[in-house]
């Protein structure tokens, strides 16, 4: 039997310092930006795989939200039985990811169906999250569709358009590099 080799990879290493970065704030502050994890787990499924990394940054954002409760004095209010949801919803952004990797080109197709997929991914993360802490958590005494639906117009757009924001902004940044890469490439080989 041989033991899993771990490279150190760049790319993911960026992706667990913006976590590390944004993930105390969920909604964001007027100091701080809100959290990019639902961004960084669909770039890292598209860029990166592997099951070890999306358990290991499972294992950060527990540790940060632990340290951010517990000696930085954020609100505990979102831990609760639904808390385990998270994995799902993460695990949702990290497939729409994984699935995008089909669509490897820059032509406006692929760089459209990546967008879709991460507005699908997205959405449906906010569904198990949401709904999970909705109906689960206990800090809503009457469960009624008519709340849930109120809470999701209030809370699905934020979500949305911060992931969306990040998304759109790590992958242009990074394919704006490696366009220039490949361009000096080209040149030097000339």
């Amino acid at each position: 039997m041989t033991m899993p080799s771990f490279a150190v990879k760049p790319g993911a290493v960026a992706l667990m310092a913006l976590m590390a970065a944004t993930r105390f704030h969920h909604f964001g502050t007027p100091f701080a930006l809100p959290d990019a994890s639902l961004a960084i787990f669909f770039l890292a499924g598209l860029w990166l795989g592997g099951r070890y990394l999306f358990a290991l940054l499972l294992l950060e954002a527990g540790l940060i939200d632990y340290l951010a409760i517990t000696k930085l004095g954020v609100s505990d209010f979102c831990v609760s039985p639904a808390y385990g949801f998270l994995i799902l919803a993460y695990g949702a952004m990290w497939l729409g990811g994984k699935w995008c990797r089909r669509y490897s080109g820059l032509t406006a197709a692929n760089v459209a169906q990546r967008f879709a997929a991460l507005v699908v991914s997205t959405s449906a993360a906010f569904l198990i999250s949401n709904g999970s802490f909705y109906w689960l958590s206990g800090r809503h005494a009457e469960t009624s569709l008519a709340q849930y639906a109120e809470g999701l117009a209030k809370y699905y757009p934020s979500y949305l358009s911060a992931t969306l924001i990040y998304g759109i902004a790590i992958f242009a940044a990074v394919s704006a590099v490696k366009v220039l890469l490949a361009q000096k490439a080209a040149r030097a080989a000339i």
